[in-house]
């Protein structure tokens, strides 16, 4: 006799609700009707779901009943008043959605507070640009699918015209040594990140394992990028101990890959099995650090979070080997993370950061612009208003959709021609006039950030070549 294959489907075809009551069903089913026919184990679930109370004292169907029952149990998670008053930096740039996104997280009733930065715009859950403090749990939805994404600076001790004298030679560099989407590199190279223990005690994590160590130095796609630029330093106490002047430097935009995007995925539906939130608030369940869910996340959100750096350390290993030179000076920091930090009343809360950057006082970060305006390396000023934190680009004006539809081809090359910027993929949701103003997004946050410096994209790679 075939093998018993049963799939969520055909449940869900037999009336079975999406939730735990499928898997546990599917389990039970496998393990002990496994040399029945799939007719035969459709029927007796369909009587199971049917009639529920003639089987809820079967040994093994009662735990598919007991399954569904929690299920209907559970109530619903009221959400509490608005938390009122929260910063909103650049309010007049920032569309009414993403203003009711951040709203309804402020309505949460683990929420103690939240900022939205000048470059909100909406997302799932919580919106992008949007920073959320909470009391001692984590939303996947509220850290994002692209776990720990980042950005990554080196500066080098070459002038601007080694870079205009070498643009052909830079451009095969980029294409050479940078994989982007679903390509990887046909021989990755090993990091220190795979002996970590995660892999070996996190079921999930140790499913995802090969998918990570195959993507490694990669970039994903969309508005991810790796790009030869002119770093020019203004601040003379700048922290790399360099005078002011011009540098070329390389940036790098990316995050987990495959591996943070699945981890995400898991656990977002984990939580929203556990959580059960009005529709509008549904893609921030959360999930409590008291459980062992919540623990296995805040685990594998911190190896995912260390992985995207392993994927930009080997991304500028690669490009300073194939330019023959070593890098005088680094930044790179995160977003897209949740931390444990202390208010400054002394309270420990979860500050989700989406789409903003850490700008505690004296931690310096990377603010990109678009691939012809500029973005900024800066220095975080603390401001407790902004509970630390910044805009973490200049915010999209467009939806993806939108520029695809209103962009065209033409438009594109003749705003790079302008700015003498040489782009290798890319498409047009990408295009400079989907963004926000990042000059104008800089000046909202003044009291958030001080400026060291600028960094002028020059040669822009992305995916989509």
């Amino acid at each position: 006799m075939a093998k018993l294959k049963l799939r969520g489907k055909d449940l869900m075809k037999i009336g079975y609700p999406e939730g735990p009551a499928i898997g546990m069903a599917i389990n039970m089913m496998l393990k002990h009707y496994k040399r029945s026919s799939k007719e035969e184990v459709l029927n007796i679930l369909a009587d199971v779901l049917a009639r529920p109370e003639e089987f809820k004292n079967d040994r093994v169907l009662g735990r598919i009943v007991r399954t569904m029952q929690a299920k209907e149990e559970q109530k619903e998670i009221e959400l509490g008043p608005l938390i009122e008053d929260y910063p909103i930096f650049g309010a007049s740039n920032i569309q009414q959605e993403a203003l009711n996104q951040m709203n309804t997280a402020l309505r949460l009733p683990i929420s103690t507070g939240g900022a939205l930065m000048a470059d909100a715009h909406a997302g799932y859950g919580l919106p992008i640009g949007g920073v959320l403090a909470v009391d001692n749990a984590v939303i996947p939805y509220g850290v994002g699918m692209d776990i720990g994404c980042r950005m990554s600076l080196s500066l080098y001790n070459l002038k601007p015209d080694f870079l205009e004298n070498n643009r052909s030679n830079l451009k095969k560099i980029l294409v050479d040594h940078t994989r982007f989407g679903f390509n990887a590199f046909d021989s990755p190279m090993d990091d220190e990140v795979f002996s970590r223990s995660e892999f070996k005690e996190i079921k999930k994590v140790k499913e995802l394992k090969q998918k990570a160590v195959s993507q490694i130095g990669s970039s994903g796609s969309g508005n991810h990028f790796v790009e030869f630029g002119i770093v020019r330093l203004t601040d003379e106490n700048n922290e790399f101990g360099l005078p002011l002047g011009e540098y070329m430097a390389l940036l790098s935009h990316s995050g987990s890959r495959g591996f943070g995007a699945n981890i995400a995925q898991y656990y977002t539906k984990v939580a929203m099995e556990k959580c059960l939130l009005p529709k509008e608030a549904k893609h921030l369940a959360w999930l409590s650090l008291d459980t062992q869910e919540g623990i296995e996340y805040w685990l594998a959100m911190n190896l995912a979070g260390d992985y995207a750096s392993a994927c930009h350390n080997h991304i500028h290993q690669r490009i300073a080997k194939a330019l023959g030179e070593e890098s005088i000076a680094k930044v790179e920091n995160h977003h897209n993370f949740a931390w444990k930090e202390k208010l400054p009343n002394g309270k420990e809360v979860i500050v989700h950061r989406k789409g903003a950057t850490p700008a505690g006082k004296g931690v310096l970060g990377v603010i990109p612009g678009s691939m012809t305006a500029p973005g900024f390396i800066v220095r975080g000023k603390g401001s407790a208003l902004s509970f630390n934190s910044a805009s973490h680009g200049a915010g999209r004006l467009m939806s993806r959709r939108k520029a695809k539809e209103s962009i065209t081809k033409k438009e594109l090359r003749m705003m790079l021609k302008k700015h003498q910027v040489d782009l290798i993929g890319g498409g047009l949701d990408e295009s400079p006039i989907a963004y926000k103003d990042i000059k104008e997004v800089m000046g909202f946050q003044r009291d958030l950030v001080d400026v060291l410096g600028s960094f002028q994209p020059k040669i822009v790679r992305m995916a989509g070549d």
